[in-house]
């Protein structure tokens, strides 16, 4: 008698085999992907200074010179999360090595990184006083903070109709390039993304764990919090803060992740009830595990795929809240984003198309893949779901 094959496949990698099968979410994965990318490199590919420039015979990077404290630590967080992904090391040790590092790498960039104060670009440009040899340019010629004062840029400028540049996406009211601000704008859509839905999720999976664990009482109090704060309008709040305390990315940031933590507390609640009465619970409980043990390392474990499709839809809905926000002219000053490029297609005397396409595209686009995502990942996990079954 032949024996059937043990499938050794573990629960998370079904799932994630599962999730994968549909042309959907390699779309929003591939996206995600390239958003990715553009941040992490964004100065490496939009920027007015030469990769590599040689001057009377000696060769620089001037790129490198003038990386921000915030290039930096995104480069060497980005090379830490490459690291940890290769050690082996799974799950919740990962993460912890993963903020170990990007701890450390902020430190580093603090101490180290220090970036000329003042930056002229029309300086990289010309070349009769610099005697240059030769300079590589990054694939998008244009800081994104670059208004190109010296080539007497005349503000908003449609796409590929400027005078002696090339600009694929047009220019903004103020001169700087389009493609350009676009790049690193994914930054602060990424950023606030995962920052806000992680605050969130840190809330809500300790709330709705000891709601979920203790029931009774403790479950009567935490649903009449988790009820308040559904209850707070998080733009009204994001207004108020902006009008008195002024504009911050991570002020954003916390708000955002501080009023959406209820829905991420009901699903750990719901799921927490379910496996309270669990066999290898009430062992973990019997044998004096402590209470964060028993809640974090043998439960959760066993009720957090419901929890990461509704992350995927809060991701998405962050990122929505910071366009609003910078669309109605009260986001973030000093950094481009996609909301306040659409705030400029409607501000002047006639519509400018490509200000309104391009970052509202790119909004629709990240919204659209983080959607895909979520309902690939429900498909995968709902045994009900004709997609769900393999």
């Amino acid at each position: 008698m032949i024996e059937a094959p043990i499938n050794r496949e573990s629960y998370s990698s079904r799932i994630w085999r599962k999730t994968l099968n549909g042309v959907g979410v390699k779309l929003g994965l591939g996206w995600i992907g390239l958003l990715v990318f553009a941040a992490v490199f964004a100065p490496f590919l939009a920027n007015s200074m030469p990769l590599l420039m040689s001057k009377n015979g000696a060769i620089t990077a001037p790129v490198l010179r003038y990386l921000s404290i915030e290039d930096a630590w995104i480069l060497l967080s980005f090379i830490v999360a490459v690291v940890v992904y290769r050690l082996p090391f799974r799950g919740g040790t990962q993460v912890q090595l993963f903020l170990l590092g990007s701890v450390l790498a902020a430190i580093l960039v603090n101490l180290y990184v220090k970036p000329p104060e003042l930056v002229i670009y029309d300086d990289f440009r010309s070349t009769e006083n610099q005697q240059v040899d030769w300079r590589i340019m990054p694939p998008i010629p244009y800081a994104p903070t670059d208004y190109l004062r010296d080539l007497g840029s005349k503000g908003l400028e449609a796409p590929l109709a400027t005078d002696g540049q090339i600009h694929w996406m047009g220019t903004e009211e103020n001169g700087a390039d389009v493609l350009s601000r676009m790049i690193h704008a994914c930054r602060i859509s990424l950023s606030i993304g995962l920052i806000a839905s992680g605050i969130a999720l840190f809330i809500g999976v300790i709330v709705g764990g000891l709601m979920g664990y203790f029931s009774g009482v403790v479950d009567m109090l935490g649903m009449r919090l988790v009820e308040i704060f559904e209850d707070i309008p998080t733009l009204f709040l994001l207004l108020t803060f902006v009008a008195f305390f002024g504009r911050s990315l991570y002020m954003m940031m916390v708000i955002i992740g501080v009023t959406g933590w209820s829905g991420y507390a009901r699903y750990v609640r719901t799921e927490f009830l379910k496996l309270r009465k669990q066999d290898y619970v009430q062992a973990a409980v019997a044998s004096g595990l402590p209470l964060t043990s028993i809640l974090f390392r043998h439960m959760l474990p066993n009720g957090v795929a419901p929890l990461l499709v509704a992350v995927s839809f809060g991701v998405a809905g962050a990122i929505l809240s910071e366009a609003t926000l910078s669309f109605l002219g009260l986001g973030v000053v000093d950094a481009p984003s996609w909301g306040q490029m659409l705030d400029q297609a409607v501000k002047s005397s006639k519509f400018n198309w490509w200000m309104a396409v391009f970052p509202g595209g790119a909004i629709f686009m990240t919204v659209f893949a983080y959607n895909l995502i979520g309902e690939a990942f429900r498909d995968a996990i709902d045994p009900k779901s004709s997609h769900g079954q393999g």
